[in-house]
């Protein structure tokens, strides 16, 4: 991750992943905004550079959401239809 404040950019990005960039995201008591990427683009992206969508995946879930650099971390979007994010959070047990 590469903390852009110091470049006068105002949130946190991801190295290397801009051609994942969705745009920022802002919730309630989060004053700044922060960086959103696609996931689906982020784990493309690794395979284009030779990885298996399995290694993707893995290098992923380890080294890019196990990166945490405070509140203001990247988030990572799962684009999918409602009825997919309910089986996919199980809640259709």
């Amino acid at each position: 991750m590469s903390k852009q404040e110091q470049e006068g950019e105002p949130f946190i990005v991801a190295d290397g992943l801009e051609h994942a960039f969705l745009g920022l995201m802002m919730h309630f008591n989060v004053l700044e905004p922060i960086a959103c990427y696609d996931y689906d683009r982020v784990i493309q992206g690794f395979m284009a550079d030779g990885m298996t969508e399995e290694e993707a995946v893995e290098y992923f879930e380890f080294n890019v959401i196990g990166a945490y650099v405070g509140p203001r971390t990247p988030c990572y979007v799962r684009r999918m239809s409602l009825a997919e994010a309910i089986e996919e959070a199980g809640g259709d047990d």
